[in-house]
């Protein structure tokens, strides 16, 4: 497994994001109401698990799985345009009852978690899981460096 914190995979991933967020930026908000805060938040969520997603490409189900998730989202928004998300939802926690052992309920939770992940067996999907999770990772650390840069 090639691992996604590569130098390769940040600055493609950190060109993506940034161009992104330049194109965020540019979209004046009409207010800074709360629903104009998270409409943003969102935004940014978005671009930055599209830039991720387009950076591994289609080698991975999880890539796949996000960008058809930001796609078909799209298309729901333009064609419903009136109804709105009732907010962030949380993640429950996932607790081991067995040292070596993974349960059936936190098997169905990984899925629900990992996108793409939904018809694999165990070992696949504990592969694609560990990808996913460096992706994140690579993401914070793009993110957090930033979020250094521009607060200095």
């Amino acid at each position: 497994m090639k691992n996604p914190s590569s130098s390769s995979v940040k600055s493609r991933f950190t060109r993506r994001f940034l161009r992104a967020l330049i194109k965020i930026n540019r979209q004046k908000p009409s207010s800074s109401s709360s629903r104009e805060i998270f409409l943003r938040y969102r935004r940014i969520r978005i671009a930055a698990d599209k830039a991720m997603a387009c950076v591994i490409g289609s080698r991975r189900a999880w890539s796949r799985a996000v960008l058809r998730r930001i796609k078909n989202q799209k298309r729901k928004r333009l064609a419903d345009s009136l109804r709105r998300s009732n907010g962030i939802h949380g993640m429950k926690k996932m607790v081991a009852k067995e040292e070596d052992e993974i349960s059936y309920e936190q098997e169905n939770e990984l899925r629900k978690l990992v996108p793409g992940v939904g018809a694999m067996d165990l070992c696949s999907m504990l592969d694609e899981t560990a990808h996913y999770v460096m992706c994140l990772a690579t993401q914070v650390q793009v993110m957090r460096k930033i979020v250094d840069f521009y607060s200095t």
